[in-house]
Order: C-alpha cells, then sequence, then structure tokens
C-alpha cells in the first residue's frame, strides 16, 4: 500500500544523503534543518525495516515543522505498511488539510484506509476526489473504481442488514487459546475443530512456537462434552488443521504442512475411522497435491467429491478453489478449476460444500464485498452450474476478514470462529441461526446399525442410495465395520431408494420422498437387519412400482430389478420366487390377476437380462397374505408389494 508514493520518496532521500547537490532540483517543501535531518534518519529506518525507530523520527520532524506535509506523507506509509490504518488516516488527514493538491495519490491512500476500517462514506468521498483528478496512475484508477463499488455495496448492505445472533459453544469447546475450523456430522452430533496453543515440549519447538491439534466434543443432552484431542495417528507434533468430515463421521480430510511425504509446502491428507480408531492419514497424491499450496478441503456428503484452495499454476488469482472427484475406481482425478463465476483475480477461500451438495460457501477478497475476506454462497443451476455468488451480507461480514462458515445438515445453523469480545480467550467458536435466504436444501439423514437378522451381530454393509426418477447413484457408502453404525444423508423432494446389502446375505432396500427435513436433534432411526441366504426367507422389493391398476413397470423400478439381478449373477444356485401382493379394495378375482401379472413383469425382465427361466417361478395371493392393516391408506400401501422368497 503506497509502495509508488513510498518509492518515489525514497529515490528522492537516498540520492538527498548521498549529495545535498543532488537536491536542487526538487525541495521538501520544510525549511527546518532539524526537522529534515529528522526526516533522512526516518527513511534510512524505514529501509531497514525498523518502523517503530522510523515511526519517532517522522514525528520529531513534525514536531519541528508542524507544516512539513512530506513528513504526514510518509508517516502515513509507515502506518499502512504494518496494516494500521486509523493511524495512517490521522497523518494522511493533516496532509490533505495542508494541502489537498500537494500529492494527488494521497487521496486514494486516504479512501483505501478508510475502507479497509469500515469508514465507507468517507472512503467514496475521497476516492471521488482522487478521480476527479487528473493523473496517469491507471492502476490506482482502477483500484478506485472497484473500491467505490465496494463502498457503494456496504453502505447499502449496512442499511439492510440480515440477522445475525451469535452465541457461544461454551467452555467444553472454547479455552483461554485460540479454537476454530469448526466442522459437525450429518446428525450434528459430533464436532471435531482446531485448536492452537503454545508448545511446552522443548524438542518440538523446531516446528514453531504454537502447534495446531484437533479435539472432539459430542452433543449430549444438548450440551457440549469436554473437548478431547484426537490424538494419535492423526494429531502429530507437527501442525494439522482445516479439517473436513464426511457425513456419517467417518473420513477426515485435513492440511498438513511440511511433511516428508508432501508435494508442497501444504497438502491434502485422508484418515478413515473404523469403530473408534483412527487409520494413519494418507496424502492423497499427486492428483490432488501439487508442488504449491493446497489446504481447505471440504468433502461432499456422498464422499466422491472434494473441493480445496491452492495456490497452483492455472489459478485466475493468488488463491482459487479447484475440485477433483472419485472415479468409479476410488482414485481421485486431476483437479479443475472452479472457473471464473466462483474464483477471481484476487483470494477465494475455504470452501464449504453443504451436504445437499448444492451449495457452496467461500471466502472472497475480490467479489463485491464489505473489504478483507467476506463469506458468499452459491448455488447450481438446473444445469449444474455455479450462479453468481451472493454476499452472505452484514453484519455477518465486516471490514475484517470472515474467513469460513460451515452450515449445519438442517441449513438452519451456522458455525463459525471470532475473537469478538466475551469469548474465553483467543478465538472462540459461535453458532447463529442462519437466515432463510442464505439456507441450503433441504436435507434430512437416517442412522442406525446394521445387524445379522439371527445372530445381532453388528455388520459391515455397502449402502447405495439412488435417485428412482433417472437411476442415478447419489451415494455409496458402507457401515461402520465394528460397530456397524451408519449415518445416510437423504435429499429431500426426490424419490429415492436406498439399498443394503452384503456378499452371503440377502439385500434390503427402503424407498424414501421427504418433502422436509427434520431438525438435528430428530434422526430418522432405521435399524437394518440382513437376512442370510438360506431356503425360506423372504425380502420385499420396495423400490418396485407400477402405475395404479396396471402391472407395467415403471422406469422408477430399474434400480431396484438391477439389485435383484446382481444377487441371482453373484449366486448362481439360487432359486427364488417372485410374489405379487394387492391390498383388500376391489375384487378377489381382479386383484388375484393383478398381483401375478405384476410378479410376471418381474420375472419377464429377469429372464431378459439372462438369468435361466429354471431359477425362476412367479405367483399373486391378491390380498390373502397382508403384512399391515387394511384400514388405513398407509396399511394398504404396505400390503401392495413384491417381494421374492428363496426357495433353494
Amino acid at each position: 500500500m503506497g509502495i509508488s508514493y513510498l518509492k518515489k520518496f525514497l529515490t528522492i532521500i537516498l540520492l538527498f544523503t548521498i549529495s545535498l547537490s543532488a537536491f536542487s532540483q526538487q525541495k521538501l517543501t520544510t525549511k527546518n534543518k532539524k526537522a529534515k535531518a529528522a526526516f533522512e534518519r526516518g527513511v534510512e529506518l524505514f529501509n531497514l525495516i525498523l518502523f517503530a525507530q522510523a515511526e519517532r523520527e517522522f514525528k520529531n520532524a513534525i514536531d519541528h515543522d508542524p507544516k512539513f506535509i512530506e513528513a504526514y506523507i510518509v508517516l502515513s506509509e509507515v502506518y499502512q505498511k504494518q496494516e494500521k490504518h486509523l493511524e495512517a488516516i490521522f497523518y494522511l488527514e493533516k496532509a490533505v488539510e495542508i494541502n489537498p493538491n500537494f500529492y494527488l495519490l494521497g487521496h486514494f491512500y486516504l479512501g483505501e484506509s478508510y475502507f479497509k476500517t469500515g469508514q465507507y462514506k468517507k472512503a467514496k468521498n475521497s476516492l471521488e476526489n482522487f478521480l476527479n483528478y487528473k493523473t496517469n496512475h491507471n492502476s490506482s484508477i482502477v483500484k478506485a473504481k472497484k473500491y467505490i463499488d465496494n463502498c457503494n455495496f456496504a453502505i447499502t448492505a449496512i442499511e439492510n442488514p440480515v440477522p445475525f445472533e451469535p452465541k457461544n459453544l461454551g467452555a467444553a469447546v472454547n479455552s483461554e487459546y485460540a479454537e476454530y475450523s469448526p466442522v459437525l456430522t450429518a446428525d450434528g452430533q459430533t464436532l471435531i475443530f482446531t485448536r492452537k496453543q503454545p508448545r511446552t515440549n522443548p524438542e518440538h519447538l523446531i516446528y514453531g512456537k504454537e502447534y495446531e491439534d484437533f479435539y472432539i466434543s459430542y452433543l449430549e443432552d444438548g450440551k457440549w462434552t469436554e473437548a478431547v484431542n484426537l490424538g494419535e495417528p492423526i494429531n502429530t507434533p507437527r501442525n494439522e488443521g482445516a479439517q473436513s468430515i464426511t457425513a456419517d463421521g467417518r473420513h477426515l480430510y485435513f492440511t498438513a504442512c511440511g511433511r516428508p511425504d508432501g508435494f508442497g509446502s501444504c497438502d491434502i491428507y485422508c484418515s478413515y475411522r473404523i469403530g473408534n480408531q483412527w487409520s494413519s492419514p494418507l496424502n492423497l497424491g499427486p492428483n490432488v497435491n501439487s508442488n504449491k499450496w493446497d489446504s481447505q478441503p471440504s468433502i461432499s456428503s456422498d464422499g466422491n467429491t472434494l473441493y480445496f484452495t491452492s495456490g497452483r499454476n492455472g489459478n485466475r488469482g493468488h488463491m482459487d478453489i479447484w475440485v477433483s472427484k472419485k472415479n468409479e475406481e476410488g482414485f481421485w482425478t486431476t483437479p479443475e478449476n472452479l472457473g471464473d463465476i466462483i474464483n477471481t483475480s484476487g483470494r477465494e477461500m475455504s470452501p464449504f460444500i453443504h451436504p445437499d451438495n448444492q451449495t457452496l460457501y467461500f471466502a472472497s477478497d475480490n467479489h463485491p464485498g464489505m473489504g478483507g475476506l467476506d463469506l458468499f454462497y452459491t448455488r447450481k443451476d438446473e444445469n449444474g452450474e455455479w450462479m453468481t455468488p451472493v454476499n452472505i451480507g452484514y453484519p455477518i461480514n465486516t471490514h475484517a476478514d470472515e474467513i469460513s462458515l460451515f452450515v449445519s445438515s438442517t441449513g438452519m445453523e451456522a458455525y463459525f470462529a471470532s475473537d469478538m469480545l466475551g469469548g474465553y480467550g483467543d478465538m472462540d467458536i459461535y453458532f447463529f441461526e442462519l437466515y432463510e435466504e442464505a439456507r441450503p436444501d433441504p436435507i434430512t439423514y437416517m442412522k442406525g446399525i446394521v445387524y445379522d437378522s439371527e445372530t445381532k451381530q453388528r455388520l459391515e454393509a455397502d449402502f447405495e442410495l439412488i435417485d428412482l426418477s433417472n437411476n442415478t447413484t447419489i451415494m455409496k457408502s458402507k457401515s461402520d465395520r465394528r460397530f456397524g453404525e451408519f449415518i445416510v444423508v437423504i435429499p429431500t423432494g426426490l424419490n429415492l431408494g436406498l439399498n443394503v446389502s452384503k456378499d452371503g446375505y440377502l439385500f434390503h432396500s427402503e424407498n424414501f420422498q421427504y418433502n422436509d427435513s427434520r431438525g438435528s436433534l430428530d434422526p430418522y432411526i432405521r435399524d437394518i437387519y440382513l437376512k442370510k441366504i438360506k431356503g425360506g426367507e423372504i425380502v420385499v422389493l420396495k423400490n418396485i412400482f407400477f402405475e395404479t391398476a396396471k402391472f407395467d413397470l415403471l422406469s422408477e423400478s430399474i434400480a431396484e430389478l438391477q439389485r435383484l439381478l446382481i444377487l441371482l449373477q453373484r449366486n448362481p444356485t439360487l432359486k427364488i420366487e417372485i410374489s405379487g401382493h394387492t391390498d383388500r379394495v376391489g375384487t378377489y378375482a381382479y386383484n388375484l390377476e393383478l398381483s401375478k401379472n405384476r410378479a410376471r413383469s418381474v420375472y419377464n425382465y429377469l429372464i431378459a437380462n439372462g438369468i435361466e427361466a429354471n431359477r425362476l417361478s412367479y405367483n399373486g395371493y391378491a390380498d390373502t397374505k397382508p403384512i399391515d392393516s387394511n384400514e388405513t391408506e398407509e396399511g394398504r400401501a404396505n400390503n401392495r408389494r413384491t417381494e421374492f422368497k428363496v426357495i433353494e
């Protein structure tokens, strides 16, 4: 800031210190010898980056000559160099008061400092004054126009504040040290964050005086438990930070710097949880990490898309947001720049992709904002393209840096870190209710445990969530290998099929079509009991659909039919009977024929896709084998079903 002016003045003064005669054509405004001498000493000290001493000399020069305009200007430059904008403003105002036409760029720098301290109306006035002068400082003219645009935005934003009532997470999470980068699992029950604190082990001082570690806390009875260190092998004597966790809480992506297996200054790593034990972190490799700075990962709810910040070649600006996706083999693809809609010539950082996989929050210092880094959100349009980012508004954003935001799965609450007054020490973690316009698409989730239906042993099983309208897989996951636990994010407004499978067992299917979401403390509990493949076992095919009173298979049935096909292909000795069932509405003869025809439709599909006819049979049972009451619509819907039974 003010570098061009500073270079000019330093050149003048360096010539002056070499030879007084060299100053014959360019004189300082003061005639006071003591003021000149102090000014010269100040410039020499400034050249040595001794700001405090330089500051004293420039003030001494002003004391000797209160009208010494150059001393005011260069002293303001000293403060701007240190980001002390309030002090810079004081001395620039004095210089402009002495002679507004002496140094035209002073109006620009004064406007810049006003802007960076949130004095937007004064900033706009100073910048417009600068533009009214006929100057050839083209780069400053471009910057001034952008600052004015931001001033107009900020003035309007302050006049139209968004709802914002932050609340501290409390002493169980926050401490006298700095806590930041909060992330939660989809059920809102597990919180992981970064804490920075002084080192106590002298052997680790080679990594710096402070260190960053991950801490974890759990929500129990509406209160957060005392946070504990996440421990080895994730935390090390080095620094770990900027983390993201999958919706089920079982994959942690994070940033580590200066590790022996790193590709650049900072790399992205991943650790996998089995039971309560985390695996040794793995570097995501050269497909994701570069020889530059790669950090701030955000993983999608399905674990297949990774957003992150990078300083790599190919950036639009100093820092850009990039995205990498897992291919069918489970490897990360070469990252792609998120593009010009998101990335600018400035800094775009701290991406957070919400579990809806449609809403992205990030920080930028170049989209229209309040100054420094502001928080923005963007959504995908109907073509899957990111729309123009929206500033999240004042007072969430201020003239200071707002760097990162985490939004709960329900979209109702947002979490962030701040050093605002009233905390427990340094930066604390806060949450607030996110206003309606900035909320993501609603989602809900299902959680539970997978069991063996006979032994009640907990099982690791595969989960697949499918959008039945187009037969596309939204998510693939597994239940925990040790505890059998699972969390599955369920988008609302879609007709979804969930399939749970394990080798040696019959699959289990569910159908979802939620049009609203539940709060994070009210999950859908669905413990899954898988049946081993043996004679007599029956499976309800919950994602087989027909039009009312017809037996033509709807396209939404394809995913379930494919799952049944795979089961038969993987178990070539398996023989099944396919059965159709109706409710009690209508005559028995009509329902019997309808149920038989529906079973035949499934039978024909399997035959057409290569299953031998001697392994299949079909039958219709009308309403003779109800599994629910026929007195309610919900009960009748359950009775209208297609099943298969293991014959041998």
